[in-house]
């Protein structure tokens, strides 16, 4: 990384995050306080999903978006499927990404950036190669290269060759390219696929591992 590129890393970036993360969120306010009653509504107090994700220099910290899914259960007291868990709202607010919004307070904590590679679960730290363990040379994002290029839909090692090929060009110019190119899938809730499986999109065959080293 060059001095440039280490500068508006570790200097300029963290400011303009906080500054733009702060300034969303008082304009998302408006929005952001009837999802938090409708969802009380809804999941009859659950309102936040919180979970634990690697961030910079692989640095554990909770994310946190809105709850899009129900805590139902089956007979035997196990938790439905995602795709029955998931709510008409919770549909929504994923296709809208509006979601999303409770991670600008992760931004405000300094956890994460607006702009950065999108943290994955924990559980696959093992699993990442020298190269793809680079996308945590920066704080994670809440929108990223890949996001642009298919967001879920993106295939693993499609998704860590982007985010490694942020790391390697990060700048300013980057920054504002992926956040212009974010937008319009927003507006459009393109590229978002319910019910899908990790293994659809893995494939470098990380979640079988992780099931074989559970089945052990």
């Amino acid at each position: 990384m060059t001095t440039l590129q280490s500068v508006y890393k570790d200097l300029i970036k963290p400011v303009m995050d906080f500054c733009v993360s702060l300034i969303c969120f008082i304009i998302l306010l408006p929005v952001f306080i009837p999802i938090v009653l409708i969802l009380f509504i809804i999941n009859k107090g659950g309102v936040f999903f919180f979970q634990k994700r690697p961030g910079k220099k692989e640095k554990i910290f909770l994310i946190i978006k809105f709850k899009t899914m129900n805590d139902n259960k089956d007979e035997s007291g196990q938790l439905l499927s995602d795709t029955l868990r998931l709510t008409k709202f919770g549909k929504f607010l994923r296709e809208t990404s509006l979601d999303e919004i409770p991670q600008l307070l992760n931004v405000l904590k300094g956890d994460m950036s607006i702009v950065g590679p999108r943290p994955l679960l924990p559980e696959y730290l093992p699993f990442y190669n020298e190269y793809h363990r680079r996308r945590h040379e920066v704080k994670p994002g809440i929108t990223g290269l890949a996001q642009t290029k298919g967001r879920n839909k993106v295939k693993f090692s499609e998704r860590f060759n982007l985010d490694v090929i942020y790391v390697t060009r990060l700048s300013f110019a980057l920054d504002m390219v992926i956040i212009w190119n974010t937008l319009p899938k927003i507006f459009k809730g393109s590229d978002v696929v319910h019910g899908q499986t990790l293994d659809e999109v893995d494939d470098l065959g990380i979640t079988q591992d992780l099931r074989a080293n559970y089945s052990k």
